[in-house]
């Protein structure tokens, strides 16, 4: 019986974070239109577009390999399995086990690094730049995201997600400046990683500033649906992320009673969509960089994730 309850609670996480992404995504748009005086299109916008694009025909260049065709399914499934994995609403889970930060890490790298082989597979000058600035961002995001593993795992003793946020939840670690410099680093890492502004504006089809959209430009109909679900589950990864080492108050990490989970649901949600608010806000904010300057950004948490981590040797003697 406990067995097929950890099975249903895993379960309804996985398709918790589905089935929410294009509803973040939507919330996202919506309050970025009202913060410029526009009213934006509908929350359920993203499923109708998803929808829309799996009734399509694909159309295919008469290049494109094999591989160009798999490459949304591999992408979506690698996307989904790391999102599912992030502890959300419950720790301790049935496969709580393969939720270590740097498989996640690992996974989203293999996401990246097929994306980036898709746009480079038809030739296109587009999915050729594209995929050369993607992968500009990811020698400079993934050092980071290893340094802010580093400094989470010195504090907790592990990698393993639901193990760091029953310890952060339930034990007096207090306030650090380590963890609030890996915090600062984590959310300049999850806007790279995500081609957000300043990195990438998501919503533009400009030639000279398209990271993202640049790779995706061949692909259509139920290929595209693919790439666009795996995009709105990865801002949810992150989002569920930093909910999961930095505030995990409210998660259910004894018992897994209907009560404990009802408030770990409730909870979950109000972070989410707390954080989904903030992005927009930062985003109208500030203005895009140029290309040239996205080592100076991501320096930045490089830096910050490299000062917690020293911090960290220096309050313990080494």
């Amino acid at each position: 019986m406990a067995v097929a309850l950890d099975l249903l609670v895993q379960f309804v996480q996985m398709t918790l974070v589905l089935a929410a992404a294009p509803l973040v995504t939507g919330y996202v748009r919506k309050v970025k239109a009202h913060l410029v005086r526009r009213q934006g299109p509908p929350l359920l916008q993203p499923y109708r577009d998803l929808l829309r694009l799996m009734r399509k025909d694909v159309v295919l260049a008469d290049n494109a390999s094999w591989f160009f065709r798999v490459a949304p399914y591999l992408i979506f499934a690698a996307t989904w399995v790391a999102a599912a994995l992030v502890p959300t609403f419950a720790a301790g889970l049935i496969f709580s086990y393969a939720a270590d930060v740097i498989a996640i890490v690992a996974l989203l790298a293999s996401a990246r690094f097929v994306l980036a082989l898709a746009g480079l597979d038809v030739g296109t000058s587009f999915g050729g730049i594209g995929a050369s600035r993607e992968m500009m961002i990811a020698s400079l995001a993934e050092p980071a995201m290893l340094l802010i593993v580093f400094t989470v795992a010195l504090v907790a003793g592990t990698t393993q997600l639901s193990t760091i946020a029953t310890l952060f939840a339930t034990a007096s670690i207090g306030l650090r400046v380590s963890l609030g410099l890996a915090l600062f680093a984590l959310m300049f890492v999850g806007i790279a990683e995500n081609a957000r502004i300043p990195i990438d504006n998501p919503a533009t089809h400009l030639e000279l500033t398209m990271v993202h959209e640049a790779m995706v430009l061949e692909y259509s109909g139920r290929h595209l649906a693919m790439i666009e679900a795996a995009a709105a589950l990865k801002l949810v990864l992150y989002f569920s992320l930093i909910a999961c080492l930095f505030v995990p108050f409210g998660m259910a990490t004894g018992d897994k009673t209907a009560g404990a989970l009802a408030l770990g649901l409730a909870t979950y949600l109000v972070k989410i969509f707390l954080l989904a608010a903030l992005l927009p806000i930062a985003e109208t904010s500030v203005a895009k960089m140029r290309v040239f300057r996205y080592p100076i950004f991501l320096g930045g948490a490089f830096a910050a994730a490299a000062l917690a981590v020293f911090l960290l040797f220096v309050s313990r003697g080494f």
